[in-house]
């Protein structure tokens, strides 16, 4: 046992045995085991829990009175834990305003080092724009001017005269001599007596022209100035009668007159200050020449060419959280809901004359369509040419309109205005969608911060880049020694946190992501960055699986990662179940021996080597080579039935060409980012269901999609939730919860009591329980903390009334039986094959653990993916369908991938087609094909690498997939550790 560590004794949460063990202090712990063994329950739901536990412990009275009836995880002893963090595989950001940059705080420092040391640039003209001092000026004047040189230090002489005309006459009084007897100062009325009960009104005077110009050059006059400025010629101020508002154009008040000399520097300094006092902050110095040069400065952050006013840098200026920098259209959002023409023309496929534009298309408005034919007519447009062959200018006259025709923009502009009728405003939300901000392009920002660089830079172009390519634009960032000096301590924490995101193998994202996008593995492995960049000490972190999602060149690079959290005084737990993890950690716990109530012992403890050793351990069998996934003896071969991909250009793919065999099992490899996702979902998915008339949404750019008719249905089987409710379990998405609350309602009992099968529902009234709605739980609103769920204390967490439990089926009520495992389910219903034989699809996918009412929400990504599976597989209609998998071994033990592999076998087999992004090795070796993408991720992938057997794979020297699965082979076959 380790001299410092964890100690966990009698831990009994969900299938655990009342086990106990240790967790080694300061060192790495990889928990093992075949899927539903227990590592979960072990990992969170107690070591974790307790930790939090302890946590709440520690906050006030009022907030423990809400905390203390939380579930303590159900275990004797727990000695020496430490502040607990949780950091799991799901990703459950929805904030469409959460971004990489933002979850990871370089944002923050980003927004920090833009308002430093930022530059700001006229939008005009392209100069720099700043704000002078009086100090600043001088020094530039006297760096800028030889020794010598007469100068004048002047300042607009039209300053200040839009606001001059008030007193006018009073001021020309007072100089001219002019006394203007029995005049109000205030009001300039004649004299007399006012009324009695009536007070004059003091009204300003509407100056004209004459007057303002008067009044503005008594006012320089009063304040000592005399001389004027224009094309250098002085002019002495005279008479108030000798000027008029041209005279003003292009003319100057004179401050002083200077030679060029360090001696007369704080002169210089007094003289702009005044300068900037009285010229509104403008003011300009010349020289005495031949030929006079001439410089402008101002103590606004203005332009000095085109006097464009901007805001001064500072940290909200850069967050589009912040209203004062957010993009004033769109919010900060990035995008704004307008009309959609994806959703306007939703198959371009289609000619003008074959209904392209799809409202046209509708009877109502077939004046438009008529419409349409005459102005293609007039502008020789092919209304028999798909509208995606036509060409841009023709595209574009259509859409934005030509001449005297409006065209579908016109055409939705003048619906808007008939929207008052409940009929057009739904007409018009049928082709609304999010799109690109028309003012910041998606940038998010208002202009002012556009406009602000650092290294040739604006802050949304920086977080567009791939985190590498930012990487390496603040490693090679110069700046000047005062810039440097301020932004060092910034670029430090920036450098820092993007060196974390590059080695958690995320680089190929970018700064300005959308948070609500990333996978689960992603956002995992994003927030383990965060952490690290926090640079906490002293704690303990529970790891979900982090290699999912992962190449295996980027594996070694997660290890090194978690090795450093470790080496700065953290205590790493990690569930996983990757070989290269298990041979990196300090200390191994494997549990088993097989899942569900089978499952929940300590089979293993202690380190790599000795696991090796364990006769007992599958996963050591699996280790040794002893059990093992086999190659087939013969892969199925490349037959004509194929789909064909042309041209495919979204996001990073490079225009490539893809061949798709059919009725076979295909595996699309690739380092993390090379563009697999966006190949299969986006253009392969996306494409055959629009063609099929089956999609709205977006479709990846690609040439052409041949074959599309050898395919008679799509099936996408991801990771996302079978559902986002508790109400959501196992037996609803498989559809044999119908046939159990027949079963209960066909017993005696429930028939003598008028009970019928939705009596036995917890989403219907009538059986359920109504203090919790059939939930099992009440939530208690902690205002300032997280809602606390409690088990409901009318049914004690069985969701149904009581006289629905007391009808039993075979000695079981129906909350007794959706607490049965699969397994235990399938003896259960043996004589009522209906359900028993769906029970057993799920079992043949390594799911027999799983009890029938368990929640949605607490199943896994892998989990819901297999429930996906063996819900096709249970309906045996596979013939000309094409399956999509992303990555189906998640959350599988060795001994589950084989499992799995014999699932899709048998989809293979009904006649259907299995197209499969995936990294492990394991599933990768058993594929009839693949297709190989890369050779890196972001800009540097979206090639294809190769295409073949994985035999033929193995051969390129360019493949990192064929390069990792040429040394795994070999390593499998010598039965090396």
């Amino acid at each position: 046992m380790p001299e410092e560590a964890i100690e966990v004794r009698g831990a009994r949460v969900n299938n655990l045995k009342n086990i106990s063990f240790s967790i080694p202090i300061n060192q790495m712990t990889v928990v093992t085991g075949v899927s539903g063994s227990g590592k979960s329950s072990l990992a969170f739901d107690t070591v974790y829990a307790e930790g939090q536990r302890r946590y709440v412990e520690s906050l006030s009275a009022y907030a423990r009175q809400f905390l203390e009836r939380m579930d303590k995880p159900d275990v004797d002893e727990v000695r020496g834990i430490a502040p607990a963090i949780a950091i799991r595989q799901k990703n459950s950001t929805r904030n469409p305003r959460s971004t990489v940059g933002t979850q990871t705080e370089v944002h923050d420092y980003l927004r920090l080092l833009y308002a430093r040391v930022g530059t700001t640039y006229c939008r005009v003209c392209g100069r720099e724009v700043y704000h002078d001092s009086p100090e600043s000026v001088a020094d530039e004047i006297l760096t800028m001017v030889a020794a010598g040189t007469r100068f004048y230090v002047l300042f607009p002489a039209g300053s200040g005269l839009a606001q001059s005309g008030v007193g006018v006459e009073e001021m020309s009084r007072q100089v001219n001599g002019k006394a203007a007897k029995g005049r109000d100062r205030q009001t300039g009325r004649g004299g007399g007596r006012e009324k009695p009960g009536k007070t004059s009104p003091r009204r300003p005077i509407s100056a004209s022209p004459h007057q303002k110009v008067t009044a503005h050059i008594m006012s320089l006059m009063q304040r000592g100035f005399t001389r004027l400025y224009a094309r250098g010629q002085t002019i002495e101020l005279h008479s108030l009668d000798d000027y008029t508002l041209p005279d003003f154009q292009d003319v100057y008040v004179m401050v002083d007159r200077l030679a060029a000399h360090p001696e007369v520097r704080q002169r210089l300094v007094d003289s702009v200050e005044i300068c900037f006092q009285e010229g509104h902050g403008s003011a300009v110095v010349e020289t005495a020449e031949a030929e006079p040069k001439s410089f402008k400065f101002s103590d606004r952050f203005e332009c000095k060419y085109d006097g464009t006013l901007y805001a001064q840098p500072e940290p909200r200026l850069f967050s589009f959280n912040n209203p004062y920098g957010a993009c004033r259209t769109c919010q900060g959002f990035g995008n704004t809901i307008g009309l959609d023409l994806d959703l306007v023309i939703p198959n371009p496929g289609l000619a003008l004359n074959e209904g392209a534009i799809e409202p046209w298309a509708k009877p109502q408005h077939e004046w438009a369509q008529d419409e349409l034919r005459q102005f293609c007519k007039t502008e020789n447009i092919p209304v028999n040419v798909p509208f995606g062959q036509l060409s841009r200018a023709d595209q574009r006259a259509i859409v934005e309109g030509k001449k005297e025709w409006g065209g579908v923009r016109g055409f939705f502009d003048w619906m808007e205005t008939k929207k008052y009728k409940l009929h057009v405003r739904v007409f018009l939300s049928k082709y609304r969608g999010y799109t690109l901000c028309p003012d910041c392009g998606g940038d998010r920002l208002r202009q002012e911060a556009r406009d602000v660089k650092v290294g040739g830079s604006a802050l949304p172009e920086v977080c567009a880049l791939a985190i590498k390519d930012a990487q390496g634009f603040f490693e090679s960032l110069q700046l000047g020694t005062e810039q440097h000096a301020i932004a060092e301590r910034i670029l430090f924490e920036i450098r820092r946190r993007l060196r974390f995101l590059v080695d958690v193998g995320v680089d190929y994202l970018t700064l300005d992501r959308l948070a609500s996008t990333l996978s689960g593995g992603e956002a995992q492995r994003i927030q383990l960055a965060t952490n690290l960049g926090s640079s906490l000490v002293g704690a303990l972190y529970v790891l979900d699986e982090p290699s999912i999602g992962l190449h295996p060149r980027d594996n070694e690079r997660l290890i090194r990662l978690l090795h450093n959290l470790r080496d700065i005084g953290n205590t790493v737990l990690v569930v996983e179940h990757d070989a290269e993890m298990m041979r990196a950690a300090d200390h191994i716990l494997d549990i088993g021996p097989s899942a569900g109530e089978l499952g929940g012992r300590v089979i293993y403890e202690g380190d790599f080597p000795g696991l090796i050793a364990n006769e007992a351990s599958l996963t050591a069998r699996y280790l040794r080579g002893e059990t093992e996934i086999r190659e087939p003896k013969q892969r199925r071969l490349f037959q004509k039935r194929r789909l064909t991909l042309r041209g495919a250009a979204e996001h990073n793919l490079k225009t490539i060409d893809v061949e798709l065999p059919l009725d076979m099992l295909a595996c699309i490899t690739g380092v993390s980012g090379s563009g697999k996702s966006t190949l299969i979902h986006d253009c392969i998915y996306a494409g055959l269901k629009k063609q099929k008339g089956d999609w709205q949404g977006h479709v990846g750019a690609f040439e052409k999609l041949e074959g599309e008719q050898l395919v008679d249905d799509v099936i996408l089987v991801d990771q996302s939730p079978i559902g986002r409710t508790p109400r959501s379990n196992p037996v609803t998405y498989i559809k044999i919860y119908d046939a159990i609350r027949e079963v209960f309602a066909s017993t005696r009992e429930a028939q003598g009591r008028g009970l019928d099968p939705s009596h036995f529902s917890f989403n219907l009234p009538g059986g359920r329980c109504e203090v919790c709605q059939g939930d099992g739980t009440v939530t208690v609103e902690m205002q300032f903390l997280a809602d606390v769920e409690l088990v409901c204390e009318e049914c004690k967490g069985t969701r149904f009334k009581q006289q629905i439990l007391d009808i039993r089926y075979r000695g079981k009520n129906v909350h007794e039986v959706l607490s049965l495992t699969v397994r235990e389910a399938i003896t259960f219903f043996r004589e009522v094959p209906k359900i028993a034989n769906r029970l057993r699809v799920l079992d043949n996918v390594g799911l027999g653990y799983l009890r029938l009412g368990q929640s949605a929400t607490t199943l896994s990504g892998g989990e819901a993916q297999r429930i996906k599976l063996a819900a096709h597989l249970s309906k045996r209609t596979g013939s000309n369908t094409l399956y999509i998998f992303d990555e189906p071994t998640t959350g599988l033990h060795f001994d589950d991938i084989n499992k799995l592999l014999a699932a899709f076998s048998a989809l293979i087999e009904a006649g259907g087609s299995l197209l499969v992004i995936e990294h492990n090795l394991d599933v990768i070796k058993t594929a009839d094909y693949i297709i190989d993408l890369g050779p890196e991720g972001g800009d540097a992938g979206g090639y294809v690498v190769g295409m073949g057997t994985p035999d033929e794979i193995m051969k390129i020297p360019q493949s990192y997939t064929g390069k990792f699965l040429s040394k795994y082979l070999a390593r499998s076959n010598g039965h090396t550790t």
